[in-house]
Order: C-alpha cells, then structure tokens, then sequence
C-alpha cells in the first residue's frame, strides 16, 4: 500500500529529527513518498494529484503541529496523525536533546514508523472488507460500518433551535442525550453511537480530520475517545458512555466536513455499551442541553 509521508521540518529540536527518520523508514520500507513542506508551501498545486490518490500520514515533532497546518492549509485529507512529543511523554522515556539521533532514538523511530504501518494496512484492511460487504443499494455517507443486527438508529426530525445573533442551534427534541462536553450519544439497545452537537461543530468551524480509535478498545465515560480537528481547533471528544469500540465511522476519514453538514447523522464512534444505567444519571436530554447551549452561546458573544 503506497501512500504519503507530511513530517515536520523542526531540525532544531530532537523531536524534529525523530520525525524526519520515521519518513525515511517510511520511504525506504513502506514505499511511502515524501512530500516536502516547504514546496507544499510554496507551491501546493505540485502535490494536489497525489493528495487526491494517496492517504496522507503527518507526523509532527511537537505540540506547534508545523506539519498539521500546513496539511490543513492545503485542505488535504490525512489519514492517520502523529506527534513524536506526545508519543514519547506516553512512553514515560526521556529524548536526548542532540540533534543527531543515537541508538535509542533511531530505535523510538523504528517504533513509530511500524505502528503507523500497522494502522495504514489495518485501515485499508477495513476500507476493503466494507466494500466487499457494502450492499448494492446506496447507503448514507455515515454508514461506514454494517450496522449489528438488532434495534435501529433513527435520524432525528424534531428540533429545538437556539437563536443567537446571526447563529442558528439544531438540538434533537428526543432521542438523544447530551454531556457537558458538547457530545452527544443515541442509544439502540444495548448499542451506543457518539458524535458532537450542531453547536460544537459551529465553534470549530471547517473540519479537516477525525483521529478514530481502534475497534476493540475500551473506553469510560469521560475518557477521550477520539479528536476532531479543524482549521480553527483540535476537539477531543469525551465520551458521554462507557463500553468497547465495535465500529468507527471510516466515511469521516475522507470526508471529515461532513460532520460541518451533519452533525447528527455523522456520528463517530459505535461501542456496546457497558455501564448504561450509571452513565444515564450523568447526561442531560436535548431540551435541557439546548438551555445550556443559549448560555454558551451568550458567554461566546460576551467573550468575542
């Protein structure tokens, strides 16, 4: 599998260099092609065919994600994101501060660039099962996994609508329920689908990139589930529930806007839920979570 490589030119940083050696790997064990920042800067239509063919990995050195804005300002879709800083801060070791990378760094490089091997085969994996199993009739773009046989999903009808100055809020009148967070969560049985409110969405603007879980992991109510970003901001979505991932909305990952288009329908992540009656005391229903959205949205124009 061919796809492209976004890393940070931050040279004057170990991290920096860390993530120039995971593209190397990349290019040299994966077959993955290099785009240079700097002429993705300068002259970005040079790369508009193959960001349209390709998938594209970012790896960035730091939390200042050189790599990421510069991806988001060519509004290329990015398949899979990481950060050599937060990566090596999980893995409680230390970085040398030299810029050229002794054994143990080269070794963190290795280590990173198999990990996101792993994650680009897992995916196109998956693209490939969903597509032998797609049915023939067209399916909405939020389907991107089949659905578990059982109680359905239903598309909300019914609204409550916030308005603020020039701003309009969407809220659904029943169905789904809503934390403190601005992520909301639709029960079908024993099954639970997450995503984020109309009004959050309107506060991080364009959307550029969902980074999903992987299905299988467990996940508590207010752990973060996921993150979505924008060209404003970077949202990690805290889980209104607890359970286990059993699918991930892979339709984002092409068309991360669609959540701008419909945050309701674009739902992110599916889990089986593990601890319902707990986690309901903790949630709120649309028209109370409404009422709270008119206060945010008063405290946003106060502090604009």
């Amino acid at each position: 599998m061919s796809y492209l490589v976004l890393a940070c030119s931050g040279l004057d940083k170990a991290e920096g260099s860390v993530s120039r050696e995971v593209a190397l790997v990349l290019a040299e064990e994966a077959g993955a092609d290099i785009v240079c920042p700097v002429a993705l800067a300068r002259t970005p239509a040079r790369y508009k065919r193959a960001l349209a063919e390709k998938r594209l990995v970012v790896v960035d050195g730091c939390a200042t994600r050189c790599a990421a804005k510069l991806a988001a300002a060519a509004e290329a879709d990015v398949a899979h994101k990481l950060i050599v800083a937060d990566v090596v801060k999980a893995s409680g070791a230390a970085l040398a501060p030299d810029l050229r990378l002794g054994p143990d760094a080269l070794e963190l490089a290795r280590k990173m660039s198999d990990e996101i091997r792993t994650r680009m085969t897992a995916a196109a994996t998956q693209r490939r099962v969903a597509a032998v199993a797609a049915p023939a009739a067209p399916v909405p773009a939020a389907a991107a996994a089949d659905q578990p046989a059982g109680e359905a999903f239903t598309t909300p009808s019914d609204f409550v609508v916030i308005v603020h100055d020039k701003y309009e809020f969407r809220v659904p009148s029943t169905g789904f329920l809503f934390n403190a967070n601005d992520v909301w969560v639709q029960t079908a049985g024993d099954r639970a689908r997450v995503g984020i409110s109309d009004y959050m969405q309107q506060r991080l603007t364009d959307i550029t990139y969902v980074d999903l879980p992987q299905v299988g992991a467990a996940v508590e109510q207010f752990d973060e589930v996921c993150t979505v970003e924008s060209t404003k901001a970077a949202f990690e979505v805290v889980s209104p529930v607890s359970g286990t991932v059993t699918a991930v909305n892979l339709a984002l990952e092409d068309t991360p806007e669609a959540i701008n288009e419909d945050p309701y329908g674009s739902w992110l992540v599916e889990l089986q839920l593990s601890a319902w009656d707990e986690d309901r005391t903790l949630l709120v229903e649309g028209p109370a979570y409404a009422t709270e959205v008119e206060r945010k949205a008063a405290e946003d124009a106060e502090n604009a």
